[in-house]
């Protein structure tokens, strides 16, 4: 096989194994801020005698939280910035494994 074709694939698979981190990061949070808005929403909905007792408890974690419509944005932010960091160290974490 020829040299410049082989240092080619080299690039080519070095390109295709690494992820961006960065990305992975937002998509993990739109993935987890979506999922708590959503959630969140649709107890607001429900409106229950006790409406989210267990979501509720998100508060603890995330200051200014409720299950309101107003606490589904503040834990949209919240879940956004959790599932970011978890995506992006993920993602750096995985790269840093998958160097050859």
């Amino acid at each position: 096989m020829q040299p410049a074709i082989r240092n080619e694939e080299e690039l080519l698979e070095k390109a295709v194994v690494r992820l961006n981190a960065r990305l992975m990061g937002i998509i993990f949070g739109l993935i987890l801020g979506a999922g708590l808005f959503l959630a969140t929403n649709f107890l607001v909905i429900k409106d229950g005698s006790n409406a989210g007792p267990h979501l509720g408890l998100l508060s603890h974690y995330f200051p200014g939280y409720s299950v309101t419509f107003a606490g589904s944005l503040i834990g949209f932010v919240y879940a956004f910035g959790v599932g970011f960091a978890i995506g992006a160290i993920l993602g750096a974490l995985y790269n840093r494994l998958a160097e050859v």
